[in-house]
């Protein structure tokens, strides 16, 4: 088969591989819908996460099964399915901890692209099929249903990180597609005041329509002095981190008041330190709490977030700016998400 693959750190390329084998519990599934992501160039061009040869890249797929193993109950050949980015082993310890997501070790519920081939291929093997597969509702746009592998759910975790609550106050900072899926999840969680922190007008504009009620433009100021003149000095209650980097931590822990949390879905690709304020920090005894975490994935999720899209809850479709066709799409639809034009908000492939 065909993949599209990080040949090495920063250089990138297509390959042919062998059709992987399906186990017990696995399927064999088909791509449909593709989307790359932020991640991917921080995996390639930063070199994130290590060195990797030849690993098809690619997280985020819709897709049409080929093949189930002979334990798989829910799903058979021909089914067309939401996949989740993140795949965990349902049956560990890990998972029964409530951390699916770090299943294996600290961050090994991220397989495509990290531990195995991934899903910018002609096929792509999914472990535990019935854990983490979920049909994909009829009518569903697929440009909805591929942000269901990622964007939304990364971004709605942010806001579960943060324990946004009815009422708070809360920033976001970065608003790309994922910070834009939180900025919709804050809104349904009842956040009064949220502060998107970004400045396309592209990405600042969905980011009003999905329930921002202000735009800080870090072009225009400070933004911890543009938040704190938003609340009067107090701070906000509750941050979610979907953008910057290890610097953005030091911004956060000033613009958050006292007993709040900040909850971070940013992939940090560069830097050895997250830089934490000391005096803003309350001496390391302010109450100013930080969560960081990989979404969990698996069916339950992708199923709950597909019945907010059918519902007209969230409209993630409105994500997509740029189109491709065919499996060759992604080589330049990656390249987009490389460069970041302004026009770009997130990039799909059909096929």
């Amino acid at each position: 088969m065909k993949g599209f693959a990080m040949l090495s750190i920063g250089q990138t390329g297509w390959i042919e591989k062998d059709i992987p084998a399906c186990g017990p519990m696995d399927a064999i599934v088909k791509p449909i819908a593709l989307a790359p992501c932020t991640s991917d160039i921080h995996t390639v061009w930063a070199g994130a996460i290590g060195d990797r040869h030849n690993m098809i890249l690619g997280h985020e797929a819709v897709g049409e099964v080929v093949e189930v193993g002979k334990e798989v109950r829910d799903f058979k050949p021909g089914d067309r399915v939401l996949v989740s980015a993140i795949t965990p082993d349902w049956n560990s310890i890990a998972a029964q901890e409530g951390y699916p997501m770090h299943s294996g070790g600290m961050l090994s519920g991220w397989k495509f692209s990290n531990f195995k081939d991934g899903v910018f291929a002609e096929y792509f093997h999914v472990n535990d099929a019935d854990g983490n597969l979920a049909l994909l509702p009829e009518g569903m746009d697929l440009a909805a249903a591929a942000m269901i592998s990622d964007m939304i759910p990364t971004g709605f975790h942010g806001v579960e990180l943060a324990d946004v609550q009815f009422g708070d106050n809360v920033a976001v900072i970065g608003i790309g597609p994922v910070g834009l899926m939180s900025v919709a999840a804050a809104a349904i969680r009842g956040a009064a005041n949220i502060y998107a922190v970004g400045s396309r007008k592209n990405c600042s504009d969905l980011a009003l329509e999905f329930g921002a009620t202000d735009v800080i433009n870090y072009r225009e100021g400070d933004i911890v002095e543009q938040i704190m003149e938003k609340t009067k000095g107090q701070g906000v209650d509750k941050i979610v981190i979907a953008g910057g980097d290890v610097d953005t931590f030091d911004q956060a822990i000033r613009m958050l008041r006292p007993g709040g949390v900040i909850g971070n879905v940013n992939y940090l690709g560069e830097g050895d330190f997250v830089k934490i304020p000391r005096g803003d920090w309350g001496c390391g005894m302010g109450h100013k709490t930080i969560r960081g975490g990989l979404m969990p994935g698996g069916r339950l999720r992708s199923e709950k977030l597909a019945r907010l899209v059918m519902t007209g809850r969230i409209h993630p479709e409105k994500l997509i700016t740029h189109t491709f066709q065919g499996l060759e799409g992604v080589e330049p639809a990656l390249m987009l998400m490389k460069d970041k034009p302004r026009d770009l908000i997130k990039p799909l492939v059909l096929l």
